[in-house]
């Protein structure tokens, strides 16, 4: 879930993909696609399959609550990208500057943290943003996230004063799309769909870890407790 200093700069390829999101990388996915619908404005378009985890130390009931107030540590825990929050529930995200072969974009997106469901599913997914030219791409990022409780090591327990941990797993389903300025048409779909495939891996891959262990930071730094190891 960018120059700024996210690291996005050390990239190798730089590109045309906005993300936020995850940590693991289904082999079966990325599947770029082109559609021949506007040859004078031809369209590719990207499917990512993400799945991460996250732990914390604490029950559900402890987690969630610390989810639900969202608007006091999402800002926080996502800098250095900008953020501004839009409403109660969405965030404007300013992801940096990315590009590859010639042609850059600056994205940004909007995303919204639903309350969770009656099964305990939280969602998060891009809603439209006012008066925003999103500059020849489009991002569909629909994400599900559950809490799973499960003991805790019984020595680590005792020195925490805790019984349980939980884990906060969680899928992306990530969809993108770019317009090739005409320049871009003339390399070869092959070239185009590499380099997107590659660029999206490493943004994704890079916000995700970033913001995973800013959450875990936050939520862990406020109660005094170390935190888990990573995954």
């Amino acid at each position: 879930m960018p120059p700024p200093s996210d690291g996005s700069s050390n990239l190798g390829v730089e590109v045309e993909n906005p993300v936020l999101a995850s940590e693991n990388q289904d082999p079966a996915s990325p599947t770029p696609q082109r559609t021949p619908d506007n040859p004078a404005n031809p369209e590719i378009h990207f499917h990512s399959h993400f799945v991460g985890v996250m732990a914390m130390y604490g029950e559900t009931n402890t987690i969630a609550d610390y989810l639900d107030i969202h608007r006091d540590w999402f800002c926080r825990c996502a800098q250095p990208m900008p953020v501004e929050l839009v409403d109660t529930n969405s965030y404007a995200l300013s992801l940096g500057r990315f590009g590859a072969l010639g042609h850059a974009l600056e994205p940004k997106i909007c995303l919204e943290l639903l309350p969770s469901d009656a099964q305990g599913v939280y969602r998060i997914v891009t809603v439209p943003m006012a008066d925003y030219d999103q500059q020849g791409y489009e991002v569909d990022f629909n994400a599900n996230l559950h809490l799973v409780e499960t003991p805790i090591d019984p020595d680590l327990g005792t020195q925490l004063s805790l019984l349980h941990m939980t884990e906060a797993q969680w899928v992306l389903d990530l969809k993108v799309t770019i317009h090739l300025p005409r320049f871009l048409q003339a390399l070869p779909l092959k070239l185009i769909e590499q380099t997107g495939d590659r660029v999206l891996q490493q943004i994704v891959g890079q916000i995700s870890h970033r913001l995973t262990r800013k959450v875990q930071e936050d939520f862990h730094g406020s109660r005094q407790l170390p935190l888990p190891p990573a995954v």
